[in-house]
């Protein structure tokens, strides 16, 4: 059986593909787009609004959806759930990982604790499932590096001295909060035997 990931961010497909060690296909190839009001309070919300509004219009399949980002308590938890739009709605990657290094810099700060949430939950015949994960580490104000996506330019992860950009793809598959997540992910799929 396929699963179904609700998302087209290639970055996400890419990595959830390989952590999961099979192929992902996005919703979007199958039902075409579809506009997913994010508006939960939470990672876990908004991962359970996107696998619920594709599950609902593809019934017989597994939907995984993934909602995470970057939460520096300095900034009072910003960007938190709005990272992918932290510089405003439709905002690049570059933007927001831009607004962020500015609002560091604005508020005097080069270099502070920061975390990424992942929360992801699963939409089956048998139910909506969800899990989490998180990986803990530092923000700086400026970027280093051209690996990952989103905010790893700026962020190193607890233990190292380089930036997410900067690690091996190797190194961030093992210690990132999606794989984290995904590995338990991969457990609830196996029980409900897809």
């Amino acid at each position: 059986m396929a699963i179904i990931l609700a998302s087209s961010n290639k970055g996400k497909i890419r990595e959830i593909s390989d952590l999961l060690g099979r192929e992902i296909v996005p919703y979007s190839d199958v039902v075409g787009e579809v506009d997913i009001v994010e508006d939960g309070k939470s990672f876990k919300e908004n991962a359970i609004i996107k696998a619920r509004t594709i599950y609902e219009k593809i019934p017989d399949a597994v939907v995984i959806a993934d909602d995470s980002g970057i939460s520096v308590p300095a900034l009072g938890g910003e960007p938190g759930i709005y990272s992918a739009r932290y510089a405003g709605e439709g905002a690049s990657d570059k933007e927001n990982l831009q607004k962020l290094i500015d609002t560091l810099k604005e508020r005097g700060i080069e270099r502070t604790p920061a975390y990424y949430t992942a929360a992801i939950a699963i939409a089956s015949p048998q139910g909506i499932y969800t899990v989490h994960g998180w990986m803990w580490g530092e923000v700086i104000a400026e970027a280093r590096g051209d690996k990952g996506f989103g905010y790893d330019p700026m962020f190193i992860p607890e233990g190292y001295n380089e930036t997410l950009g900067e690690l091996d793809e190797e190194i961030k598959q093992r210690i990132s909060h999606r794989a984290k997540a995904l590995r338990l992910a991969k457990i609830v799929l196996e029980r409900l035997d897809v």
